[in-house]
């Protein structure tokens, strides 16, 4: 499950974000708000191409294209379905944007006093960055931002809970709970953002393919992790990668 749908959005968006430049983090914020909306993620992604290949990637010039130019931008992506609310939303968000913080979004981080803080500054750029969007922007800031800790979104406190891997339906709890969890199940050269991540993908194909809820069960046998993880159906074959060392997963 990690290898086939933990990869980072940023990643696949060839967006630096660990080198903490301001440029590269403002990119990765214009597709968290692309991400968020209810669409598919292969949308998103050539939404994002489409502000790339018009060089639409600073919030200053974000406000100079206009909304007509910015609908068009969308609607050459395949977001037509929020064509028109995404475009009120990016020029507000981006005009309060300028005007506090000067554009840069290291200077928002560096002036919140903790990650509670963090968000709600994020949250009042204007109407339309909502807690999935945070969640989404923040998630892959682990590890750059020392106060990036969102809490986990609905989605993936779902996905935990569907594979009993929480049992928590509180953000907060959840959170903590998927930390211990990771901890004790770490994969060697993957991170807490490839499993949130992962979970984030497996509630959004489980919606689409209205999957059944999966069974989750940890064993050991010489020295290997073993898990077992039982369906109904097979179409969670791919979803077995809760392990230390030498993956062994076992499909009923």
């Amino acid at each position: 499950m990690i290898d086939k749908m933990g990869q980072r959005y940023s990643e696949i968006l060839d967006i630096d974000i660990e080198s903490g430049d301001d440029g590269q983090i403002f990119k990765w914020f214009l597709a968290s708000i692309l991400f968020a909306a209810p669409i598919n993620e292969s949308s998103a992604i050539k939404t994002y191409r489409c502000f790339e290949k018009h060089e639409v990637l600073t919030p200053k010039k974000i406000v100079e294209t206009g909304w007509d130019s910015l609908v068009r931008i969308l609607d050459e992506g395949g977001y037509t379905r929020y064509d028109y609310k995404t475009a009120d939303k990016l020029l507000l968000v981006m005009g309060n944007f300028n005007s506090r913080y000067g554009g840069s979004l290291n200077r928002l981080h560096s002036e919140a006093s903790d990650s509670v803080d963090l968000e709600k500054r994020l949250r009042e750029l204007g109407k339309g960055i909502g807690d999935v969007t945070v969640s989404i922007f923040l998630r892959e800031l682990r590890g750059v931002w020392s106060k990036a800790d969102p809490k986990p979104t609905q989605p993936v406190i779902t996905a935990a809970n569907s594979l009993h891997i929480i049992r928590s339906e509180t953000p907060e709890e959840a959170l903590l709970e998927l930390k211990r969890f990771w901890k004790k199940s770490a994969i060697k050269g993957k991170s807490f953002v490839n499993f949130e991540t992962a979970l984030f993908r497996y509630s959004k194909e489980m919606q689409r393919k209205k999957a059944p809820s999966a069974d989750c069960h940890v064993s050991h046998e010489d020295g290997v992790m073993l898990i077992r993880v039982t369906t109904s159906t097979d179409s969670l074959g791919m979803f077995s990668f809760f392990c230390h060392s030498s993956p062994t997963a076992i499909m009923e």
